[in-house]
């Protein structure tokens, strides 16, 4: 059974930091593209970064040179570091594997709210 769990959400100021990370289980990261979405209020949902052992990673332009995605073989993790947040960075994120051959392969995890606000 495959598990995706999100933590690390939560209420931070404009030009402050918060560290996500995906607790994964029952995959392998090998075969997977490992995504970060968000989607805020009214907006459809939204690639944040993605990493691979084929394309490495991937940024959408808003965050980039803000926001770090790795993976942690050791404890089996997709971690997203976003630094200098801004208002505009408030949604839901969630995270994703994607297999990059069949693409039915394809998991969610429930997401954690990010707000940033003074």
């Amino acid at each position: 059974q495959v598990q995706l769990v999100e933590s690390g959400g939560g209420l931070v100021q404009p030009g402050g930091s918060l560290r996500l990370s995906c607790a994964v289980s029952g995959i392998s990261f090998g075969p997977y593209i490992m995504g970060w979405y968000r989607q805020a209020p009214g907006r459809q949902r939204e690639l944040v970064a993605a990493v691979s052992s084929i394309t490495g990673t991937n940024y959408t332009d808003s965050v980039k040179g803000r926001f770090t995605i790795y993976r942690d073989g050791a404890d089996n993790t997709v971690n997203l570091r976003m630094n200098n947040l801004k208002p505009e960075d408030t949604a839901v994120y969630y995270c994703n594997a994607r297999h990059r051959i069949v693409p039915a392969y394809d998991y969610w995890g429930r997401g954690t709210q990010v707000t940033v606000s003074s």
